[in-house]
């Protein structure tokens, strides 16, 4: 007869909480991942949280995952989400033992693919336009001859040998050449640096230019990504220098292209606007040195002749001068009988 309250059998199998079993997997999932890049779609944002954090799921055709951005994060993120838009997350995997559920936590945010970029220069666009940084009245003219040209670009390529090229043809200039890296993650920092440099003479003989030209040649709208950065905008915003922005082919535009005091389509352009032709120049100052002298010449022969008729209607030096004679002749006379 078996006993009526039998022992349960011993095992080794570890007992657990749920609590204790939820944050263990937690640490699990944090030590495997670590800080990762996920890709997705972003799918049900509603924008903030009223705690000033926000919640959303990254999807593809086959997964979702839960997302979370902190309050102190979401404030400093460059890219905000919007439903629908494939991203690139930068974050870390963690669990919330609340909800048996796994998520990532991110840090970063930046727009996946060509449309999600484009996306995200119009969003920035019409943020720098509200804040007035693209109004015409806040351009400025360009210098007739400027006497220092300062010009930011690659110290390399074709761009910089062109426009020092048609420079030389045009007008010969002092350039001062802040090289940069034009395409790039440092490309944005090291582009607002020069424009900010070139304004408080950092150069090597502390010489601030009359002009400065910002260029590179073209390229795909990820190639020229770093003219569209917001810091590149606001240190040309902030130039004292007026700015000629030539930046990709005359089809592309960036962010500098509309803050810039002038937009030139290529880097030979902007060459071009930067001086006049010194032969045509010289043949102007020539031309205009010779009609001023016939101006000069005519006004004189009108003056003269102005003179000469005014000078008819006159009275002779005898005529105003006989009588006043006769009387002073008389009066000798009767002075010597006197």
């Amino acid at each position: 007869m078996a006993p009526r309250n039998p022992q349960p059998e011993p095992t080794n199998i570890t007992e657990y909480s749920v609590s204790e079993l939820a944050f263990e997997l937690k640490r699990t999932v944090e030590d495997a991942y670590g800080l990762i890049r996920l890709r997705g779609e972003v799918s049900g944002y509603r924008g903030p949280h009223s705690s000033g954090h926000c919640y959303f799921k990254l999807k593809d055709e086959k997964a979702v995952i839960e997302a979370v951005v902190w309050r102190g994060v979401f404030g400093r993120l460059k890219f905000q989400p919007e439903e629908g838009l494939e991203i690139v997350a930068k974050g870390k995997i963690t669990t919330f033992p609340g909800g048996s559920k796994y998520q990532i936590v991110i840090e970063e945010l930046e727009p996946a693919g060509a449309g999600a970029l484009m996306a995200l220069l119009e969003q920035r666009k019409k943020q720098l336009a509200a804040e007035g940084l693209f109004d015409e009245e806040h351009k400025q003219e360009l210098p007739f001859l400027p006497g220092v040209i300062g010009v930011v670009t690659s110290p390399t390529g074709a761009v910089i040998r062109d426009i020092l090229h048609r420079l030389s043809d045009r007008f010969p200039s002092h350039v001062i050449v802040w090289p940069v890296r034009v395409q790039g993650e440092t490309s944005a920092a090291e582009v607002a640096a020069a424009i900010a440099g070139f304004n408080v003479g950092a150069t090597a003989d502390g010489i601030l230019p009359d002009l400065i030209i910002v260029a590179r040649g073209g390229g795909s709208l990820e190639d020229l990504w770093g003219f569209n950065e917001e810091t590149v905008v606001r240190a040309a915003a902030a130039s004292a220098i007026p700015l000629i922005s030539a930046v990709g082919h005359e089809t592309d535009w960036t962010l500098i292209d509309l803050v810039a005091d002038y937009r030139a389509p290529t880097p030979t352009a902007a060459a071009e606007r930067a001086v006049p032709v010194r032969s045509e120049l010289l043949n102007t100052v020539r031309t205009s040195g010779v009609r001023m002298a016939g101006t000069m010449r005519r006004a004189l022969e009108h003056w003269r002749s102005r003179v000469t008729a005014s000078a008819r209607g006159l009275p002779r030096r005898e005529a105003i001068l006989g009588l006043p004679r006769q009387r002073l002749d008389t009066a000798s006379r009767r002075l010597l009988q006197s």
